[in-house]
């Protein structure tokens, strides 16, 4: 029998005959898994990182920068940090449902120290592997306990993990409308009519402040009206707040539309995230919460969720939700952190009126740039076209997404000038 005729009889694709012995070699078993598309935004980064230019600007980073563009650790969770230290807490695993001290405090920032349903025991609460995990255990219960139904409406646009996090939950995502391009603002009437014209008692996501990618969040009298769209047609309201404190420099405004739907009676779905508002990133320290009708209704939520989380993590990280918890708990660390995450807030608008004022008070654009200061929080839509974005990106060093999305937190005092010279070029 020749060599091929072996490898043919052994299912093999090649076959090598060495150091007196034979020797088959298998197809690998991953050879058919196509390569993913690459992620937007790590894309951007790595060409930034190729640029030698010096005067190269990275604005595709979501996470907060100082003046000087370098990250930045809030003193106060400095301080928490020692003093968790200082206490020599062992490094047991946490109940399934994480710290209790921690969440407790958690639900009180997000509903308010007055809410009803936090007066009453009746917020079934977990902590979570930061915003993304709070996220995915509401799609899992969701999926899994929602009787209504089993799809999901997010904005357009959206954040862009939102699609694949529902998704691999078991939801059917479907999205209403909600950027207009023409006035780079809210499309509320499309949103109003797209949430008129979903199916009864479908699950709408809702960006709570700071809406991601665009910046562009609903007035108070806007929330009101979605509020009540969204009542009319009995769907359940998600909220995704994952810059509370962040995008204003105000805990209670940010947390504005969550605890007005819940005082209009909605039964919301929440997750929260400290990523942004303490810094704490890499710490993965998050929450994800329901309002249930009373507190044996919060006990058997309360079961259910863990049933889901045992099989996907077990318990979450202990570090990080001291440090936030400790923040949260104690007086002093608590009115430190609302400073610094005013002053993270004001950094970032004084950066969206300095770019403002440069391109038209300083450079004469004469195009439309108030949404540069009408928007909030990390994130901005600049509303230029992808042709715009190639040339910023290949003829001034100036690196964002092709939909015109930038961090504004990328922008320093040091980098400002040269970013509204280069936009007032390519859009003159």
């Amino acid at each position: 029998m020749s060599s091929t005729q072996l490898a043919r009889a052994f299912g093999r694709s090649t076959l090598s005959l060495g150091s007196g012995r034979l020797a088959l070699r298998s197809a690998s078993t991953w050879a058919k898994v196509a390569a993913g598309p690459p992620d937007p935004i790590l894309g951007v980064t790595e060409a930034f990182k190729r640029d030698q230019d010096p005067r190269k600007i990275n604005l595709g980073v979501g996470a907060y920068r100082d003046e000087n563009g370098k990250p930045y650790v809030l003193p106060s969770v400095r301080k928490a940090e020692e003093l968790v230290i200082s206490k020599g807490g062992d490094k047991e695993y946490l109940p399934i449902t994480g710290l209790a001290d921690f969440t407790k405090n958690a639900a009180k920032l997000a509903y308010g120290s007055d809410s009803a349903p936090l007066k009453e025991d009746r917020i079934a609460i977990t902590q979570s592997i930061s915003g993304t995990g709070a996220l995915r255990i509401g799609g899992a219960f969701l999926q899994r306990h929602y009787p209504h139904s089993k799809t999901i409406f997010l904005p357009t646009p959206s954040w862009g993990n939102h699609t694949p996090i529902f998704k691999d939950s078991g939801l059917e995502v479907k999205q209403y409308r909600y950027y207009d391009k023409n006035t780079v603002g809210l499309d509320l009437k499309g949103m109003l009519e797209d949430i008129k014209a979903a199916p009864n008692k479908s699950i709408i996501l809702l960006h709570a402040c700071a809406h991601n990618p665009t910046g562009v969040d609903p007035t108070k009298e806007d929330w009101k009206q979605i509020s009540e769209a969204i009542k009319e047609k009995e769907h359940f309201p998600f909220f995704d707040m994952a810059y509370q404190g962040f995008a204003s420099g105000d805990i209670d405004r940010d947390a504005y539309a969550v605890r007005q739907f819940v005082k209009e009676g909605h039964q919301i779905a929440l997750s929260q995230s400290f990523a942004k508002n303490m810094g704490l990133y890499g710490e993965r320290v998050g929450a994800f919460s329901l309002v249930c009708a009373d507190a044996e209704e919060k006990a058997r939520v309360d079961s259910q969720v863990k049933i889901i989380v045992r099989p996907l993590y077990s318990n979450p990280p202990v570090h990080g939700a001291r440090i936030a918890g400790s923040i949260l708990a104690d007086q002093g660390l608590y009115n430190q952190w609302l400073g610094e995450v005013k002053g993270m807030a004001d950094r970032i608008n004084g950066m969206r009126s300095e770019l403002k004022g440069l391109l038209v008070d300083d450079l004469g654009n004469k195009n439309n740039w108030d949404h540069i200061t009408n928007q909030i929080g990390m994130f901005a839509f600049l509303g230029i076209s992808p042709q715009q974005v190639e040339k910023l990106i290949n003829e001034h060093h100036v690196y964002l997404t092709k939909d015109g999305r930038i961090s504004v937190a990328g922008i320093t005092p040091h980098n400002v000038k040269h970013l509204a010279e280069s936009l007032h070029k390519v859009t003159s």
